[in-house]
């Protein structure tokens, strides 16, 4: 089964609840939760809860290593394999919906990321100035133009990269079809908790990173690892990152987290809007009732 919602809905409270009730294993679909060492700007599941359930995809790569779609895909297929093996739930469950498209439908076959294709568009973009890289893709291919908002940079980079170094539109490209995900009955199902209570619940949890060494920890990770991997500039870690140079006192760092993941948790549910077959609960996982709901939905689907 996948479980999916915006951040702070309780997900992994009511995977866990599904695991036990169903023999299950926990496949996260998190970004950032892949990374080692990014404890408290993450959310990952306590030490003691992957214990006791087995937890797949936290913790697999260093944070200087970066994890892609494709690489997300292959090693979830993997997991899901060795799951069923064992006669086990897969339960995925996270709120990364391009890990979630990857690993359900596959991706185009296109060409492999280029550093050289992309410190040039960076630079270029540096030169040009704000709408740069959306007017050239426009002229490369206005299609995929069409589909990607002008803020987009790490979109539209991966966009004009594709169009250069296949020598096609990214849209042709996408002609080619994609490896989609078979051999498994689906079910999903979605966590939408009021909103106003989502965002209660994101305001304390980012004063609850703060609290708890968000800031150290991303000192610690700088010092080992340097400021540019990717992974640091995660939510979060990127407010801390701020704090730490100056740019931020503590309690505008707090309040930039706090609104970067509300707006975070508004892109999600536009995302996973769009995903086929969703049934909606109209709470937080970790609420009795939701978890009663999402169980009566497993047990009609086994």
């Amino acid at each position: 089964m996948v479980l999916l919602g915006p951040t702070g809905s309780g997900k992994t409270a009511l995977s866990l609840t599904l695991a036990r009730r169903f023999a299950g294993e926990i496949v996260s679909c998190d970004s950032v939760a892949v990374y080692c060492e990014m404890e408290v700007g993450t959310a990952k599941p306590a030490a003691d809860e992957r214990r006791a359930i087995p937890h797949h995809l936290i913790d697999v790569l260093p944070p200087n290593r970066f994890c892609t779609a494709g690489d997300y895909s292959r090693l979830a297929r993997e997991a899901l394999g060795e799951i069923v093996s064992r006669h086990h739930l897969p339960i995925v469950t996270g709120g990364t919906g391009l890990y979630l498209r990857a690993l359900l439908e596959g991706l185009f076959a296109g060409p492999k990321r280029s550093e050289e294709i992309r410190t040039r568009l960076r630079s270029s973009a540096q030169r040009h100035g704000p709408g740069w890289l959306h007017r050239l893709l426009r002229r490369l291919d206005p299609a995929a133009a069409a589909r990607i908002h002008s803020n987009d940079r790490p979109k539209l980079i991966r966009a004009i990269e594709v169009c250069l170094a296949a020598r096609q539109p990214l849209t042709e490209a996408w002609k080619a079809g994609r490896d989609p995900l078979t051999g498994y009955r689906i079910l999903r199902v979605g966590l939408d908790p009021p909103r106003a209570q989502l965002y209660a619940r994101i305001d304390s949890r980012a004063t609850e990173m703060f609290a708890h060494g968000l800031v150290a920890e991303t000192r610690s990770l700088i010092g080992k690892y340097g400021d540019s991997p990717r992974a640091f500039d995660s939510l979060g870690y990127r407010q801390a990152r701020a704090l730490l140079r100056g740019e931020a006192t503590e309690s505008e760092a707090i309040a930039a987290t706090s609104q970067a993941h509300r707006n975070y948790a508004k892109r999600q549910l536009t995302w996973f809007r769009r995903e086929p077959e969703v049934r909606w609960l109209a709470g937080f996982g970790d609420d009795p009732s939701i978890a009663a709901q999402a169980i009566a939905l497993v047990e009609e689907n086994l």
